[in-house]
This record gives structure tokens, C-alpha cells and sequence, in this order.
């Protein structure tokens, strides 16, 4: 029997060789196409391609100006006169709403001095201090009339009313119909044979003296105390109320310089208030040349 021969070893390395060949040749082309394809899409190794120039910017063109129309004289002249009229309506309105301010702000004056005589009025009334009312009537009618607001201040510092007037009258009453102990006897006689025989017109009132004092009652009684002093002072007893007659007297010249005070008021004569101004007038609207 023929013995086997061996298989030689150089064609089993010879196989391995020609895999790993094949192994490598594999891999290098795989890198290639690996290499290529991040190229493509890469732009190469991390580098990016440089850009593009931008195109430049063109800037808009400005729109084409409208066409004014062509205006003549006579239209620019009608436009003209227009604006004139407008403005001349307009001074207008500012003409007569500065009269309407002018009017309201004298009126308010004329309310505020009112209410002052009032309270000035009803201070003297109820025989209190005027305060703080007799400066502002120095102030706002001292210039118009002095002598009023002076003699209103002086009746302030010793108030007299009204139902002063009466007391004091009822007081002396039983004094005045009669004569007084001193007058002589001849005189005396002569007005008891007066109050005899009376002769007056009829309708008149009567002179005799409880006439007159009723009449005089009756008169204060009413607020007429200048009537009221009439009658007192053709009494038999007058001589012996004049003290009476002169407070009755500095009565009605209070009140009488208080109706000198309400016609200031009334008429506008009274000072502004302090600080306080008066409309500004109001400058004219006109077109340019």
C-alpha cells in the first residue's frame, strides 16, 4: 500500500495571503469612497467654502412728486378772503367772550361788597364787633366813602340796637308828655292851654302829647326811629331825653352811612380783592401783509 502524501504548507499560507490582500484592498477602497463622499458633502475637512459676495443693495428710488395743479390769481385771491373772514370771526368771539368775562367779574365784585355791607349790617343789628369786617371795609370801600365806613367802624365799637332804643324809651316814656320842674310857670301854662284847644287839618295826626308818645311807641316799635325821634322831640319832656335823642341820632347815622356803603357796593365802587386781576384785554386777529 502506497503511502499518502502530504499536503504541502506553502499553498495554505499562500490562501491566507491572498484573503488578507483582498481584506486590505476592501478597506482602501471603502476610505476612498469615504473620503469622497465627505468632500462632496462637507466641503472638505471642517473648512467650510467661502461665501458668496452678496449683491449689492440697490436703494428704492424716491416716488415720482405729484403734479400740483396750477392755481390762479383768482382762486389764491377767494382763499384769501376767506381766511380773512375767519379771522375776523374769530377777533370777534374773543372780543365779545372777553366782554362777557369783563361783565361776570364786575358783577361778582359787585355780589361780594354786597355781602359785606350785609354782614357789616347784621353785626351792627345783633350790637356785636365787626372783627375782621371792618378791615376788609377799609380795604374794599374805604376809598369810595370814608366817611361811611368811619362812621360804621366808630358805631361798631359801642353797639347800639334797636331793642336798646325801645327799653331806654319805655324808661323815659312817663317823663315826656309832661313838662319838666325846672321850665317856669308861664310856660307850663302855656302848653297845658294849648293841649285844650286843638285845631288841625283833618286827617292830620293828632299833636297832643299821648298822641305823640303812642305815635312814637308805635313808630319804634316799627323800625322807624327817625320818625320815632320826630315825635319826641316836639314832646313837653324832650328836654329831658337828650340822651335818648343822641343815641336815637347815632342810630340813624349809622344806618344811614350803611345805605351809603350798599350804594358803593352796587354801583361797582368797590376795591378787587388783593391778588386778584382783572381780564387782560384781548390782542386784535388780523392777516399778514
Amino acid at each position: 500500500m502506497t503511502p499518502e502524501a502530504p499536503i504541502p504548507a506553502v499553498s495554505a499560507r499562500a490562501n491566507q495571503l491572498t484573503v488578507v490582500l483582498v481584506a486590505i484592498l476592501v478597506a482602501f477602497i471603502a476610505g476612498l469612497a469615504a473620503m469622497a463622499i465627505v468632500f462632496r458633502l462637507g466641503g472638505g475637512w471642517g473648512v467650510a467654502p467661502p461665501a458668496a459676495p452678496a449683491a449689492p443693495v440697490q436703494p428704492l428710488a424716491p416716488p415720482a412728486p405729484a403734479m400740483v395743479p396750477a392755481t390762479d390769481v383768482a382762486t389764491l385771491a377767494a382763499r384769501e378772503q376767506a381766511l380773512a373772514a375767519r379771522l375776523d370771526q374769530l377777533d370777534a368771539r374773543l372780543r365779545a367772550t372777553d366782554g362777557d368775562a369783563r361783565v361776570a367779574a364786575s358783577y361778582a365784585g359787585r355780589a361780594e361788597a354786597m355781602m359785606l355791607v350785609t354782614a357789616t349790617r347784621r353785626a351792627l343789628e345783633r350790637g356785636q364787633d365787626l372783627g375782621i369786617i371792618a378791615g376788609e371795609l377799609k380795604q374794599r370801600l374805604g376809598p369810595a366813602a370814608p366817611d361811611a365806613v368811619t362812621t360804621v367802624i366808630g358805631a361798631s365799637a359801642e353797639p347800639l340796637t334797636l331793642e336798646d332804643l325801645r327799653l331806654a324809651f319805655d324808661q323815659i316814656a312817663p317823663r315826656l308828655s309832661t313838662s319838666q320842674p325846672d321850665d317856669g310857670w308861664l310856660s307850663a301854662i302855656q302848653r297845658e292851654l294849648s293841649t285844650l284847644v286843638i285845631i288841625r287839618k283833618q286827617g292830620s295826626p293828632s299833636p297832643h302829647p299821648r298822641e305823640r308818645l303812642a305815635r312814637a311807641r308805635r313808630l319804634l316799635a316799627q323800625g322807624h326811629v327817625e320818625a320815632a325821634l320826630a315825635e319826641v322831640s316836639r314832646l313837653p319832656g324832650a328836654q329831658g331825653a337828650e340822651s335818648w335823642m343822641a343815641a336815637a341820632g347815632r342810630y340813624i347815622e349809622t344806618r344811614r352811612a350803611l345805605d351809603t356803603l350798599e350804594t358803593a357796593a352796587i354801583q361797582g365802587k368797590a376795591q378787587p380783592v388783593t391778588g386778584a386781576r382783572a381780564p387782560a384785554k384781548p390782542a386784535s386777529i388780523g392777516t399778514g401783509e
